[in-house]
């Protein structure tokens, strides 16, 4: 009897060290390890790609956008999913000379499982955008903003919550998470150049830096020993180019990269637009990127009077997709462009080709 009583104990006490080791481990991949909020359609996230890009709409005045990811629905009963709504526009682009100011703010929320884990980010944006000769502009920006991590306690269940059978989360649990919701300042700052020497050409690349300030992000309110909390920097470079190839055919290449804490993001790929007669009011768009090692990304979308609908699938080829099937991820990206008045649509140079 009394050797029965101690195996429990032992088995208690090893559930409770299990237990911690599991949530530190939680706390450590999503606050050291794993990368920010993201999606394929990154090019489609100009706010969250650069802030440096806030205002930098080569073919309009405004811009606003919504994007939905909704990953793993194959192998989760509830999958991740992160939203986005976003919006930017230049100003004063007649009292600067040869320059101008963009502004423009972020709304992003994700949610992890069945809600256990959450996060939602809201940023305000600015940059500005100079030309240097007819052909080159320097753009640098910055973005600032509240960022708000929670976990419901209530949704997880611990080793010594195990009653022999089932894990029920009504027993007691002496597994402590004191912090569960974590809000901290966050800031953002970019690079970025572009070059048009001619109106079939355009070429942009920037590079930009997150989490400048090293925020605390944490679901205890002292870190263990030996162990830091705050985010690690993210840096990230992108490039970019449109080429008119006829007058109903524009391609754009383009590639982007990102790196956080030893982890890292390739994407690779691009897409076209076809004019479908109506002066690129009307466009048909497709391609294919890929993230190497992971994942192949078909696009396709569709363009009517500014608004512009597309959507990817991300195809996995990593050692997951013998679980999931190749099924990864599917996402949306609704983006409106336009000008402050007509008249400005008809006078305003394009920086990029276009179809007008």
């Amino acid at each position: 009897m009394n050797d029965n009583r101690n195996i429990k104990s032992v088995i208690k006490n090893w559930s409770v060290r299990i237990g911690l080791m599991w949530v530190l481990g939680m706390v450590c991949s999503v606050s050291a390890t794993a990368q920010d909020l993201h999606f394929s359609q990154w090019y489609n996230t100009p706010l969250v790609t650069n802030p440096a890009n806030t205002g930098f709409i080569p073919d309009a005045d405004y811009r606003i956008g919504a994007n939905y990811r909704n990953q793993w629905s194959s192998i989760m009963s509830i999958p991740y999913k992160t939203m986005s709504i976003w919006g930017d526009a230049q100003l004063f682009r007649d009292r600067i000379e040869s320059g101008w100011l963009g502004v423009g703010g972020v709304i992003m929320r994700d949610v992890a499982g069945s809600g256990s884990l959450s996060s939602t980010k809201v940023y305000l944006s600015t940059a500005y955008h100079q030309m240097l000769g007819v052909a080159h502009l320097l753009s640098f920006g910055v973005n600032m903003g509240w960022s708000n991590k929670r976990i419901n306690t209530s949704e997880l269940k611990f080793p010594d919550q195990f009653d022999g059978q089932f894990f029920d989360n009504t027993l007691p649990t002496s597994v402590v998470i004191d912090a569960p919701n974590n809000n901290y300042l966050d800031v953002q700052a970019g690079l970025n150049y572009a070059f048009f020497p001619n109106d079939k050409l355009y070429i942009n690349g920037g590079v930009s830096m997150w989490h400048l300030n090293r925020p605390r992000e944490s679901f205890f309110t002292t870190d263990p020993v030996g162990f830091d909390s705050r985010l690690q920097p993210r840096y990230s470079a992108f490039v970019n180019a449109s080429v008119k190839v006829s007058e109903s055919v524009i391609v754009n290449p383009m590639g982007y990269y990102s790196r956080q804490a030893g982890a890292s993001e390739m994407v690779i790929g691009g897409f076209a637009q076809f004019d479908l007669g109506n002066s690129g009011e009307n466009q048909f768009l497709a391609g294919i990127y890929m993230r190497p090692g992971d994942a192949f990304i078909p696009l396709v979308g569709l363009e009517w009077k500014g608004v512009r609908l597309t959507f990817t699938y991300d195809a996995t080829t990593s050692s997951l997709s013998q679980f999931n099937n190749t099924r990864g991820a599917l996402e949306f990206a609704l983006m409106k462009r336009g000008f402050y008045s007509e008249y400005n649509g008809d006078k305003r140079q394009s920086l990029c080709p276009s179809f007008r």
